[in-house]
């Protein structure tokens, strides 16, 4: 199985997630931007989020701790 495959129950709530975490990382402080930037724009293939998502889903529909939970294990 591919990782498309599994990525494509919750392919709408990633496209929400990412938008989410980009928003969340944005920063006044000019430095703190430049730094929250180069770790956006190395996100590579997700998987961490993409776990949370796919487990919140199994219970209950993705909600906003849901997002929550998959910006903070993206962090890790």
């Amino acid at each position: 199985m591919s990782l498309e495959a599994i990525k494509k129950p919750i392919a709408a709530e990633l496209d929400v997630f990412e938008q989410r975490f980009r928003d969340a990382m944005r920063s006044h402080v000019p430095l703190l931007d430049k730094i929250t930037w180069y770790i956006v724009q190395r996100k590579g293939k997700q998987l961490r989020p993409m776990l949370v998502l796919l487990s919140a889903r199994l219970f209950a529909p993705i909600n906003e701790g849901s997002y929550t939970a998959a910006s903070l294990v993206e962090l890790l």
